[in-house]
């Protein structure tokens, strides 16, 4: 079977480690991962601009999570968990809207890594360095630097326009298997 995906926003960790769920987003361009993660996909056209400085995410804990991911500390996962009574009324619902192509880098505030989106021609890499549960479900990502889907999930992510010198680039691209 497919495996779904939502996007969630999480709050900083509180005193006890606990992680909050401070916003999610239904994926409304295809749920399995590979059906909306690629360049031009509106969906991830929209994560990318509530990530820049010009939106209200900017430089947020993300995570793409699937329906089959592990679970939490207790038997749910993040993807069940932005559903549950306590959460229902934080689901986000942006309004469709693109940043101009001068947003080029991914950037990863906890690892000091980036992407150059200009490097990549169909995939888009946000989704997939930020997903979890990859590998469990139809629609799936199986192809290239496999190990490195999810490397970046739960981390601080912002889309930037120009580089902070001591960040690495993140050189992995990803592909489908030959």
């Amino acid at each position: 079977m497919g495996q779904y995906y939502k996007v969630i926003i999480l709050a900083e960790k509180d005193n006890s480690n606990k992680e909050y769920i401070r916003f999610f987003i239904d994926i409304w361009d295809g749920l399995k991962l590979l059906e909306h993660s690629y360049l031009e996909n509106s969906f991830v056209n929209t994560i990318e601009f509530l990530l820049s400085p010009l939106g209200p995410m900017y430089k947020s804990r993300i995570v793409w999570a699937g329906d089959y991911a592990d679970p939490e500390d207790d038997s749910e996962n993040l993807n069940s968990l932005a559903y549950a009574e306590e959460n229902s009324s934080k689901q986000y619902k942006p309004v469709p809207i693109k940043l101009s192509k001068e947003y080029q880098y991914i950037v990863n505030h906890t690892k000091k890594q980036y992407i150059d989106k200009s490097k990549y021609i169909d995939i888009h890499p946000l989704p997939l360095i930020t997903a979890e549960g990859n590998g469990r479900g139809g629609g799936d990502y199986h192809g290239s630097h496999e190990d490195k889907i999810g490397s970046w999930s739960r981390d601080i992510i912002s889309i930037e326009k120009e580089l902070l010198p001591e960040y690495t680039e993140f050189e992995y691209k990803f592909g489908m298997s030959e």
